[in-house]
């Protein structure tokens, strides 16, 4: 296929700026091309100042989260011809303060997974034969969730209440239900079953439609109500 040359309007910001603005590049773009290539492109060849994330260009690192035509996408597997626009929007993904451009702190991101107090990230149970590679204490076995911050972006709750926990830490929360591992469950249902837990979804599913690993956070948290639902009938009913 013949590269075509498409329109992208970059949203630019800078600490001490007093709002973003977009910016207009234009890219010659092949069948191949994917969004974070171009923008890579961009970068080289006409805006070194241009700031953005990324690390493995094939969907594992979840670093080149990002808005694209309103979407929440990973650069790295859209490619731009399949958007079938002339124009491509790109912007820093919403809900995290933004830091620089295509940008955005992931700090609070990851306080609301520390805030629960549970190991999302566990010691591996498997393949006990296994020589552990030098200087690694132990293997991990990491979950589904690549820690992308896509869901948060799409979640219409996160926008307007900080407080929330948000789609990523309550799917979190469900998984060490389902595989407790030996770790009493009752505080991590204390943090879910509270105002700002997941009593606070109102069930809108964008976070499963943004999920490019499967996790499906919006059905962990159906989960967790229904599984809280249970056990209040049990204390209510002494069963």
């Amino acid at each position: 296929m013949v590269a075509q040359e498409i329109e992208f309007k970059v949203l630019r910001y800078k600490q001490g700026q007093s709002a973003p603005s977009h910016q207009t590049f234009r890219v010659k773009c092949d069948e191949n091309t994917t969004v974070l290539v171009a923008l890579q492109d961009i970068r080289r060849d006409q805006d070194g100042t241009l700031i953005l994330r990324h690390s493995c260009h094939h969907a594992s690192c979840g670093t080149c989260g990002m808005r694209i035509n309103g979407r929440e996408e990973l650069g790295c597997v859209v490619k731009v011809l399949d958007l079938g626009t002339p124009t491509v929007t790109v912007e820093p993904m919403r809900n995290m303060p933004l830091i620089s451009d295509l940008v955005v702190d992931m700090g609070p991101f990851y306080d609301r997974f520390n805030s629960a107090g549970m190991p999302f990230i566990r010691e591996s149970e498997f393949l006990d034969e296994a020589e552990v590679a030098e200087g690694i204490e132990a293997y991990q076995r990491c979950e589904n969730c690549i820690e992308c911050n896509l869901c948060v972006s799409a979640c219409p709750i996160m926008g307007t209440d900080p407080t929330y926990l948000g789609p990523a830490a309550l799917a979190a929360a469900w998984r060490v239900v389902e595989e407790p591992r030996g770790l009493d469950s009752k505080p991590l249902f204390d943090w879910v079953d509270s105002e700002n837990g997941c009593w606070r979804c109102h069930v809108a599913y964008e976070c499963n439609e943004a999920c490019p690993s499967g996790v499906y956070p919006g059905d962990k948290i159906m989960s967790l109500r229904r599984e809280l639902t249970k056990r209040k009938f049990r204390r209510l009913f002494g069963r």
